[in-house]
């Protein structure tokens, strides 16, 4: 796949998750935050699963007990970074959580430096502190105090860090984006749906209240905007496609403008332009290298 039509699909699932921040946030107003996260992921696993299942027999070579073990990792990962995501959302401002959960942009090449002693390339550490500051601007340029909301919004970037490093290495070594979404969502819905049963008190009438918002979070946010980030992530280093997946941030603004009537603050219109320019950055100045100078005899 050419890098170009990657990149294009780790910003089409941006878009995505961008307007779903609706759907999470009116959701809770009929079930609790387990119950909606196990609905979502396994309606969105169900979805995918054929395909899933076809992209894994046409694979000559099968999973080693690794790999599963990776993938059931990841699937953790997944679930944990989604629920105090969505538990922080009960507590938090709109504002803050916006802001906070990018902070794993930060976190990728963190974690591939100190953990895996993999260095990223030299304009990450350019692009990440360009995107932080979009996204702080496109948040209002504000926090508010600071509560327990917030510390589980912090607490779920460590999570998703992971799953971006973890996604984009085993997109690459199995070939098999698609089904290790599949897995990855089955995993993380059951997880969901045993916590709501455990805790929460689900039931038929919470689930049709909010149907649509399931519909949206589990056909769109889950099985086509996560599996379009499994594919990109194949052909884009994990820093990169941290930075650019930063720009969910920027289509939730863009959905609640036009969904909810909610406007920017002058300042909010630098945030954006901070954000592609922390885009552009990783993309095209790696690429920017000077031609080989040729002796002529």
């Amino acid at each position: 796949m050419p890098r170009s039509l990657a990149l294009t699909c780790l910003l089409l699932a941006t878009a995505i998750w961008g307007f779903a921040f609706i759907a999470q946030k009116s959701a809770m107003d009929a079930m609790g935050p387990l119950t909606f996260t196990g609905a979502r992921f396994l309606l969105g696993g169900l979805l995918i699963l054929p395909l899933a299942l076809r992209e894994n027999n046409r694979q000559p070579v099968a999973l080693t007990a690794r790999q599963w073990a990776l993938i059931a990792f990841l699937s953790f990962n997944f679930f944990a970074g989604a629920i105090l995501q969505q538990y922080g959302l009960l507590f938090t401002t709109v504002t803050n959580s916006g802001f906070l959960t990018g902070l794993y942009i930060l976190l990728v090449p963190m974690i591939l430096l100190f953990v895996f002693r993999q260095p990223p390339h030299k304009v990450i550490w350019l692009g990440v502190p360009v995107a932080l500051i979009g996204l702080f601007l496109l948040n209002g340029a504000r926090l508010d105090r600071l509560n327990t909301g917030d510390g589980l919004v912090i607490f779920s970037a460590v999570f998703w860090a992971l799953h971006v490093l973890l996604l984009g290495y085993l997109a690459r070594e199995t070939a098999r984006p698609i089904f290790i979404s599949s897995m990855s969502f089955l995993i993380a819905g059951a997880l969901g749906t045993i916590g709501a049963f455990a805790v929460e008190v689900p039931t038929i009438s919470a689930l049709s209240a909010g149907w649509m918002e399931i519909l949206y979070a589990g056909a769109l946010s889950t099985a086509v905007g996560f599996t379009l980030q499994a594919i990109g992530q194949q052909h884009v280093p994990p820093a990169n496609a941290a930075i650019i997946l930063s720009a969910e941030s920027l289509f939730a603004a863009i959905g609640g403008a036009l969904i909810l009537g909610e406007r920017l603050q002058s300042i909010g219109y630098f945030g954006v332009a901070l954000i592609f320019a922390a885009v552009l950055l990783v993309e095209l100045l790696p690429n920017l290298k000077p031609k080989p100078v040729t002796e002529s005899g």
